[in-house]
Formats: structure tokens, sequence, C-alpha cells
């Protein structure tokens, strides 16, 4: 569904002549964003992910594959209405055991992940691309290792009432910058990846290329 553009109102570290574009309903990856000091839009794209994803799962595509592609989709999708824009499309895919989870659809849909993951190592994989004028400039992708503790139904259950409805914008059904990280024994890999996005590597390219301020 395409949403309003939503314009951000902090800029002290970005460069005012380059129009940045995020490609994501995300309130996760905007508050990353936000907090970097960069302004940018916020529009979301109007893709059926989960016939991509089906497609891609298919024709057994790897998780950073599905990941990548679906974030180039948006960005590409959003960059053909804002071409002269820098355009920010980003995916995260969950895999455990050979198997790729989604965000839930429901509280039981939420419980039902959880404990398929419980005692389990898994990766998150989390890709950014940068769209402009329908070129790709840049991508990345990124992975962090997080093992689920072996928690107890009753947890679980406790965990869910608390979150509510927020348990249905992350896949797998856990912030772990906040109550979720009761759920885990052990997370490697970079915290901004956990959240959904390779934040600091796509800095990095938005000073390069002078989007942001050196």
């Amino acid at each position: 569904m395409t949403g309003a553009i939503e314009t951000t109102d902090r800029a002290a570290l970005c460069n005012s002549t380059s129009h940045l574009i995020l490609a994501s309903g995300s309130r996760a990856r905007a508050d990353m964003l936000r907090a970097a000091g960069l302004r940018f839009d916020v529009v979301k794209p109007a893709v059926d992910e989960e016939e991509v994803k089906h497609s891609l799962r298919a024709a057994k595509a790897p998780g950073s594959a599905i990941a990548e592609t679906l974030a180039e989709i948006k960005a590409q999708r959003v960059s053909s209405r804002h071409g002269a824009s820098y355009v920010i499309g980003a995916d995260q895919v969950l895999e455990c055991e050979g198997q790729s989870f989604d965000k839930p659809a429901s509280r039981a849909d939420a419980l039902d992940q959880m404990q398929r993951l419980r005692g389990k190592t898994h990766e998150l994989i989390s890709a950014a691309v940068v769209v402009k004028d329908g070129l790709r400039l840049w991508h990345h992708t990124d992975r962090a290792v997080l093992t689920l503790r072996p928690c107890s139904d009753e947890f679980l259950a406790r965990y869910l009432d608390a979150m509510g409805d927020n348990i249905l914008t992350t896949v797998g059904g856990y912030e772990i910058e906040g109550l979720g990280a009761q759920l885990f024994s052990a997370v490697r890999g970079n915290h901004f990846t956990i959240l959904g996005l390779p934040l600091l590597p796509l800095l990095g390219f938005l000073r390069d290329t002078g989007v942001a301020l050196r």
C-alpha cells in the first residue's frame, strides 16, 4: 500500500541538496536513520512481498538473495516515481535450519514461530539497496546469529501479552531492543543489522556520495 510522504525534521548531518527517501514502512529503520542525523522522506512501496518470496523460495534462492531482491524491488518501485532522489530499499529474512520465517500474521502465529525457534540458533539477514534514476548504485547484505533460549510456554505467553500488536511488525515476532532481549541466550552480529538495516555501511556510502556530510 502506498502511503503519504513523511518528512523528518532532523538535518544536522545531512546535505540538504541531496534528496533521500526511505522506501520502507518500518518504524525501526526510520528511527535508525533519524537518530543518525539524516533528513529523509518515507514512501511505502506498493510491493506484493509474499508473491516475490514465494517465487524466490520455489527457485530455492538463499535468504540473502531474497532479502536483496526485495530491497531492490522496493527501491526501484519508489524510484520510478521519484527518479531524482536517492532511494533506500531494505528487507530482512530470518532463517533457521533451512526454513525461512516471515512476520507473524497473528499472536498464534508468533507463538508458533517462537516455539519453533526456542533452543535453536537462527540467522537474521538484512539487506539494503540504494537506487537513483532507476539505477542501483549500492547494495550491502549483512548477517547476525542469534540463539533463542529454551524459555517456557508460560514465559512466551506473558511476553506476547506484554508486546501486544508490536509482535506483528518484526520477523520472528521479537524486538530485541526491548523486552525481546529476555528471549536470547547469545547474540553475534551488528545491532543495527538485527534491527533490520546494515546502517554503518549505508552511512559510509551516503557520506561518499555527498548525501550525508563527511
